[in-house]
């Protein structure tokens, strides 16, 4: 009687670890990417087992090493734009009027002979573009001028 469960055990056991793991080492081969006839006109059908595990392996790194270079340029690019809100109130420029934006940058009124004087606004929004010239800054309500990044 015990031997009637003993099959159906090891049949799910099958199932449930072996065949995921044996799937995770195909998932993302050339093979699967191919059809078989571009597999074989490819002439890749002529490669062994491991020289295949080899072609694999160095695609999958050329793969991490192509997504590392495209996440450096969209952190780039990130730069070139920033969009938030003025962390509190804000009144105008006075010739060094620093900014603190909610993302948690500070900026820097870059030329001094800027003037700009208003009723304060709670929160505005905030973007700072990076052009050829340097950082500009818009403020709702205010002028584009110039900043530069400002740490304390």
């Amino acid at each position: 009687m015990k031997n009637v469960f003993v099959a159906p055990a090891l049949f799910c056991a099958l199932v449930f670890f072996a065949v995921p793991h044996l799937h995770a080492q195909d998932q993302g081969s050339i093979k699967q990417a191919m059809s078989p006839e571009e597999f074989h006109k490819a002439g890749l059908d002529k490669l062994s087992d491991e020289e295949l595990r080899n072609l694999d392996r160095w695609l999958r790194g050329d793969r991490e090493k192509t997504a590392k270079t495209a996440s450096a340029k969209t952190t780039k690019a990130k730069m070139d734009l920033i969009v938030s809100r003025v962390n509190g109130s804000f009144g105008g420029l006075g010739g060094a009027t620093v900014i603190e934006l909610e993302d948690g940058t500070a900026w820097k009124q870059a030329n001094t002979d800027d003037r700009f004087r208003g009723s304060p606004v709670d929160h505005p929004g905030a973007a700072v573009l990076r052009g050829v010239f340097g950082y500009k800054m818009r403020i709702e309500g205010v002028p584009e001028f110039y900043v530069d990044p400002y740490t304390r």
